[in-house]
């Protein structure tokens, strides 16, 4: 099978909002995790992982003794927060997982 990155994007500001209120951040996760369940149960799973914010990045500028600086590279809208590598049949299949994980 052929395995499909699945990425999740999203704007800092508005997860920091979010993230002020418990019950909405409970719902968040419990959807995410029955996301998860659903792909595992599928035989999809490969590798899933969320990332820290874009303020805590820092850039390597190659080499083993290369210079590095804080934060991204380049200044993007909505930011990589999290990724699912999953694997699937087809694009089609792919694609269908994806449209769950952007629900959840």
């Amino acid at each position: 099978m052929t395995q499909y990155l699945l990425s999740v994007h999203g704007d800092e500001t508005a997860n920091a909002e979010r993230a002020a209120d418990p019950s909405l951040v409970e719902k968040l996760y419990a959807q995410v995790d029955a996301f998860n369940e659903r792909v595992r149960s599928a035989g999809a799973w490969v590798f899933a992982g969320g990332l820290q914010p874009t303020s805590t990045a820092v850039v390597v500028h190659g080499g083993t003794d290369a210079p590095t600086t804080d934060g991204p590279r380049n200044t993007v809208r909505e930011p990589l927060g999290g990724f699912w590598v999953i694997e699937a049949a087809d694009r089609a299949t792919a694609l269908g997982w994806a449209h769950e994980a952007s629900a959840a």
